[in-house]
């Protein structure tokens, strides 16, 4: 296989550069110098990777990385593709125990600068993509579609120290970096995909966002209206119950004891939901993945008929927007988020996917507004013009 110059590279070579600095709900854990990586680009290696993942932990190891977005057809047999492609499906460090250490984000200086920020579709073109969604809903097929278009910038610096900076300028609580020696996955976020410890399993799926009020007594107008907004609640229940049916494939007591939760960020508010329930300890986890991945709030319901559409609408792969960041220990504990306000750099072309539920009562232009909300954390971060309609240079 042949790498472009802006190809995603190949696990066989810089193998000991891969580092995974996890800082889920603020516990640190530092992953550096693995052992081997387990990684392919093509869905005809794909169930053989998590065959090595469990020997891996077997023999004592940690697992840590990512699954991008398009390794979700790898399981569905009528989603399957026999296609090579350019980002790695799977792309997971084998290592002994994390390092338990934090960096002082404070003295990271942000080096570095982003410029030429577009987004990859012109306005007319993603009203007619809205339109072309709701038909869908209309005619029956689906109750709801997420759909994704990109801001793509160009950086010159240490992506760390960016990383660093849009930290500190707006916590989250489950933000990751990634250093494969070819790119970096910068992730800013807020969504747990799963959490498994021993037998208990939970995922909280976002979805519904509103802006903050510009005040204290209109953000807490915002925050009421927010809450109490009826398609919101829609989106936000809906998915709810396909997580409740999806960890139901794999495990029992499946319960929802929080719904429609308002978390507060520094331009927005967003909408939680938790899932729980009870799984084998040892559960084989090509089953695990595959009864959830990808998450149901960044794909639509019906989950299965949602990816065909979003294959056929979007103008290009995710590639880890929306995929999974996390780590595996020996036991089968393991943690991975949902990358959204994630930034991926590779020798200087950056992206960032931008996502949006769309249902019956949705607007091109509401949607559109949104997406540029949720954008906010970066464009408005560094001072520098940027052309908010202008398509994807080919």
């Amino acid at each position: 296989m042949t790498f472009s110059p802006l190809s995603y590279g190949h696990p066989d070579r810089k193998l000991k550069a891969m580092k995974v600095f996890i800082q889920f709900e603020k516990k640190p854990l530092f992953f550096r110098q693995p052992q081997s990586i387990i990684s392919c680009f093509n869905p005809a290696k794909f169930s053989a990777c998590f065959q090595k993942i469990e020997s891996a932990l077997r023999a004592g190891y940690y697992v840590a990385g990512f699954l991008s977005y398009e390794a979700g057809y790898s399981f569905e047999e009528n989603l399957w593709e026999d296609k090579t492609y350019s980002f790695p499906l799977i792309y997971m460090g084998v290592y002994t125990a994390p390092l338990h250490q934090d960096i002082n984000l404070k003295k990271q200086p942000l080096e570095g600068r982003l410029k030429d920020l577009r987004l990859n579709i012109t306005q007319d073109k993603y009203s007619s993509h809205i339109r072309a969604i709701r038909s869908y809903i209309e005619k029956g097929d689906v109750y709801q579609i997420t759909y994704c278009i990109k801001l793509l910038f160009q950086f010159s610096g240490e992506p760390f120290s960016l990383y660093s900076a849009l930290l500190k300028e707006q916590p989250v609580p489950y933000p990751a970096y990634i250093d494969t020696g070819f790119f970096q996955i910068l992730s800013l976020s807020p969504e747990m995909f799963i959490k498994k410890i021993a037998e208990s399993a939970v995922t909280k799926p976002m979805k519904g966002t509103w802006q903050r009020g510009l005040e204290p007594v209109s953000d807490f107008f915002s925050r009421w209206r927010f809450q109490y907004d009826r398609k919101n609640r829609a989106e936000n229940v809906m998915i709810a119950d396909l997580l409740r049916n999806d960890l139901g494939r794999v495990g029992v007591n499946i319960r929802a004891p929080k719904l429609f939760e308002v978390a507060k960020y520094t331009k927005l508010y967003q909408m939680t939901s938790t899932v729980t329930g009870k799984v084998d300890k040892n559960i084989n986890l090509y089953k695990l993945f595959a009864s959830l991945f990808p998450s149901g709030s960044v794909t639509g319901a019906p989950k299965i008929r949602a990816m065909g559409i979003i294959r056929e609408l979007e103008l290009e792969e995710r590639k880890i927007y929306t995929g999974a960041i996390g780590y595996i220990s020996p036991d089968k504990d393991l943690f991975f988020n949902i990358p959204i306000r994630t930034l991926l750099i590779n020798q200087g072309a950056a992206e960032m996917g931008i996502g949006g539920g769309i249902v019956w009562d949705s607007t091109p232009q509401g949607e559109w507004e949104e997406g540029l909300l949720k954008a906010k954390f970066l464009t408005d971060f560094q001072a520098n013009p940027w052309v908010p309609y202008a398509p994807l240079r080919r």
